[in-house]
């Protein structure tokens, strides 16, 4: 089910979409997904104030836990941030995002020195979890 909302600051349109059915991911993942492809995207600008969890799963047909859930995801991603009682905006994620993961890569590469592994090894097995993850061939 498609859902516009108007960007607070601009006016901007904003699209979800949402599929329940037995093939698609879970809708809380589905919100997750999309809002965060958007604000990496830049459609959802830095700064940019999202509906509520109420609000938004309203308008979705969807159980407040569910957007709760999908906000939390983004919480800890770096991607939104919630100020209290003055709403939930998209963050300044992308030197955040880039220092965890930088963090996380150093811990998987101390991890695979310990285990003993060569840097070939290593890498082949993050290049297979990432065509796990991203569904690449």
């Amino acid at each position: 089910m498609p859902l516009n909302f108007r960007g607070v600051r601009d006016n901007r349109r904003v699209t979800l979409k949402i599929h329940i059915d037995d093939s698609s991911a879970p809708p809380y993942e589905q919100v997750r997904a999309q809002i965060s492809e958007q604000a990496r995207s830049g459609v959802l600008p830095v700064g940019y104030r999202l509906p509520t969890v109420r609000g938004l799963a309203e308008s979705l047909g969807l159980a407040a836990n569910t957007v709760a859930k999908a906000y939390r995801a983004l919480e800890s991603d770096g991607v939104i941030e919630t100020r209290g009682r003055n709403g939930t905006f998209v963050a300044a994620a992308g030197s955040a995002a880039e220092r965890e993961l930088a963090s996380a890569a150093q811990t998987y590469v101390e991890r695979a020195r310990r285990l003993g592994l060569a840097e070939a090894e290593a890498l082949a097995a993050v290049r297979d979890a990432l065509r796990a993850a991203y569904g690449q061939g």
